[in-house]
């Protein structure tokens, strides 16, 4: 059995992927697996480094500011979407897979199309609550659709019936326990833990948000406060000590630049303020997590907003839009969570509700379907 993945450009479409191909090698362990990304994404990394066999392809997305810079560079972007889909056909016909899936990016378009023209079986999966354009355009080629959450199918037109299967979420996440994780970090059992963080770079508009709550609300010591700033935002623990909170003194405010054990701090958490990424979604929900999202507004289609309203929808989580992410309405949610604790448990239980668990297994499972 020979398979071949097609991912690339961001964490959120290559872990996924990882994440199956792994369940793959471990049920079916003669199977051949072959990834296909670009040579200069975190794919070529991170791939090689799981262990599997890695090619590259040369494309790059259209950029969308209407510079003179961007245009010369989409002028080479159409050019390399021409040499691709011969690179892709090379790569498939050396292969030869049993089946080919694409998990978002742009290596995915050329790939799958490919492989779909040639009829060897296909699939792809979309993270987001809205399709990106390549998972848009497939659709309508491929034998199977995977969704992570039903809200993305009004949005495609499937050839076939999709199916929605919720996106892997790492075993340490789904094996953490809230009790033992708190006790770690050394969290008193009446305090409400509090969660945030924007990325591993930093979002600054949650960096300036969550200064904002922690100086209002610090000296509330039946709350706990662990803020992971990111790499553009080491100025937060001297704006903090502005305001009155000396974070190496204070017993209840935790400031890190990033989190390593994303396990025991999301299990440890009571709500969580963050961003609306797929994947940090999914673990939210895998942990029944109560949240306040504030998705980036800079990314594709603006896919963090419905990714987010997929769960507010289903009285899952609060949302605030970073256009009205001012002090006093991010207080206003805050207080209005934080003094109700059956609003808490409310999201908590929504969103738990909400969780596919067996993602891996059952995306893997629709894969291996795929071989003749």
């Amino acid at each position: 059995m020979k398979i071949m993945f097609a991912a690339g450009g961001t964490g959120g479409h290559i872990n996924p992927a990882l994440a199956v191909a792994g369940e793959i090698r471990e049920k079916y362990p003669d199977a051949e697996i072959l990834f296909v990304g670009t040579k200069d994404k975190m794919e070529a990394r991170l791939v090689p480094a799981a262990g599997f066999n890695f090619k590259t392809i040369d494309i790059s997305g259209f950029y969308r500011q209407l510079t003179f810079e961007n245009i010369k560079r989409n002028i080479g972007t159409v050019f390399k979407l021409l040499r691709s889909s011969s690179q892709a056909k090379r790569l498939i016909k050396e292969f030869a897979p049993d089946v080919v899936v694409g998990f978002g990016g742009y290596v995915s378009g050329p790939v799958v199309r490919m492989a779909a023209k040639m009829g060897i079986p296909t699939a792809i999966h979309e993270q987001n609550a809205f399709p990106g354009i390549t998972n848009k355009t497939l659709a309508k080629k491929v034998d199977r659709v995977m969704l992570t959450t039903g809200a993305a199918e009004k949005y495609l037109q499937s050839k076939n019936p999709v199916t929605v299967t919720g996106l892997p979420v790492r075993g340490e996440m789904l094996r953490a326990d809230k009790e033992i994780s708190r006790a770690a970090l050394k969290i008193k059992d009446d305090q409400l833990m509090i969660l945030s963080m924007g990325g591993s770079l930093g979002a600054e508009a949650i960096n300036k948000a969550m200064v904002e709550i922690i100086s209002e609300n610090h000296e509330n010591k039946n709350l706990y406060f662990l803020h992971a700033m990111g790499q553009y935002g080491l100025w937060v623990p001297e704006k903090l000590k502005e305001k009155g909170v000396d974070t190496e003194t204070a017993d209840n405010v935790e400031i890190r630049e990033y989190i390593n054990d994303m396990e025991v701090c999301m299990s440890a958490a009571d709500l969580v303020i963050c961003r609306s990424g797929a994947s940090t979604l999914s673990e939210l929900q895998a942990l029944g997590k109560a949240s306040i999202l504030i998705p980036s507004p800079n990314v594709a289609e603006n896919h963090q907003y419905h990714n987010a309203m997929a769960l507010v929808e289903k009285g899952a989580a609060m949302i605030i839009e970073e256009k009205d992410l001012t002090k006093e309405k991010m207080q206003e949610v805050f207080s209005s969570l934080i003094n109700n604790k059956s609003a808490i448990e409310s999201l908590s239980e929504n969103a738990k509700a909400m969780a596919l668990t067996e993602a891996k297994s059952e995306i893997a499972k629709i894969i291996v379907s795929l071989v003749k």
